[in-house]
């Protein structure tokens, strides 16, 4: 009786030590101010001094040369009174990049990377290495790759309200942003444009949720794949502006499993999005590896000259059309006219594994969205005429 006495006085002692460590943990997280006049003079300065939890504030401005190892975790990394804008100007932490993040569940905003180039010719803004990564409200341009992320089966990516713009190396492996084999990968109200002869975007993600986006060449891109899903596993998307230029590299536009289906599932869902091809050659609007079960590919407008190669998919409520469907194609504005044959012609698509297909936002030029309007049978493609 006395020994159980113990123990539990023992237990109780231990549960309360350990809340106690949480609470001075908690407490002792800070918030570093970083810029001109501020304790850091810049964010190089300041990842030497962050610990576990803290909030790094950076200045708006332009901090050239100047790159960061990122090694603790629960940080968040912002840009203050507009975006801080981070210059590499060829300059890289341990030939990888910009910034380079180690620590776990890191999360960025309002920051602008360019300028990332080392001697392997893949030279990241943000070269993710840790577990779990948030970027939101951020710009990456005129990097070897724009995000690049190590295989980790533990870790979710989550990419929101973000610009991509001529990111690669021009060599056809590297990208505007290059997801590695991941938990999940998450892109949302996002605008990726000009991969110099990569992707758009790339991932070989687990489950990737690619969902009201602005993908696109526009007149003078030569991208390669718009969007790449190299190694299966399950995908969602849902309600993307797609668009091949007249110059892209690859005749493909959305492709599923090409480099082989790595995963025990491999399920690909391709519902109400808008895509346009320019290319005069012609090319596949959507490629899914034989073996993907299920793959549905519902209430997509298909605009310009292709083909959709994916032998056993669902085809269904489908518009082929050309660029009389759409307001204002050469601004590349993909709203339905008043007559087009894409109005009131979807079916509800149902939910696959708990997860909704029926489209609730639309985007919104420049990196945001909007509620998409509820009125009467949907329309095919990515937007809804009101």
């Amino acid at each position: 009786m006395n020994q159980n006495l113990a123990r539990m006085r023992f237990l109780v002692c231990g549960s309360l030590l350990l809340a106690i460590s949480g609470f001075f943990n908690a407490a002792d997280a800070a918030t570093l101010q970083v810029g001109v006049g501020k304790k850091y003079l810049s964010p190089s300065i300041a990842a030497k001094y962050t610990r576990d939890g803290d909030i790094v504030e950076i200045d708006a401005g332009v901090y050239p040369k100047d790159v960061a190892l990122w090694k603790h975790n629960n940080l968040t990394l912002r840009g203050v009174g507009g975006m801080a804008h981070m210059q590499a100007d060829g300059a890289s932490v341990a030939g990888k990049g910009i910034w380079l993040i180690k620590g776990n569940n890191i999360t960025i905003e309002n920051i602008e990377f360019s300028g990332a180039r080392v001697r392997d010719r893949n030279g990241s803004g943000v070269r993710a290495e840790g577990t779990g990564l948030t970027i939101r409200n951020c710009y990456f341009h005129d990097n070897q790759n724009g995000i690049l992320t190590g295989s980790n089966k533990n870790s979710d990516i989550v990419v929101e309200n973000s610009e991509f713009a001529n990111n690669g190396a021009g060599d056809g492996k590297t990208h505007n942003m290059y997801i590695g084999a991941v938990r999940s990968f998450t892109l949302k109200y996002s605008y990726s444009h000009h991969s110099r002869i990569g992707h758009t975007v790339k991932t070989r993600a687990q489950t990737n949720y690619i969902l009201y986006n602005r993908i696109t060449d526009e007149y003078d891109g030569n991208s390669s794949y718009n969007i790449d899903i190299s190694n299966g596993g399950i995908a969602y998307v849902i309600g993307n502006l797609v668009q091949q230029g007249q110059i892209s590299e690859n005749s493909g536009i959305i492709s599923y499993g090409a480099e082989g289906l790595k995963y025990d599932a491999n399920e690909f869902y391709l519902v109400n999005n808008t895509v346009v091809n320019d290319r005069p050659q012609g090319g596949a609007f959507v490629f899914v590896k034989p073996g993907t079960n299920p793959a549905r590919i519902v209430n997509n407008l298909f605009i310009g000259r292709g083909v959709i190669n994916a032998a056993g998919a669902e085809q269904s409520n489908n518009v082929r059309g050309d660029k009389n469907e759409l307001i204002s194609p050469l601004a590349y504005d993909y709203h339905l006219r008043l007559k087009a044959e894409a109005l009131n012609a979807g079916i509800e698509p149902g939910t696959a594994n708990g997860f909704s297909l029926q489209p609730t936002e639309q985007y919104v030029h420049k990196a945001g969205s909007e509620p998409r309007p509820v009125a009467g049978k949907i329309d095919v493609g990515a937007y809804e005429h009101e």
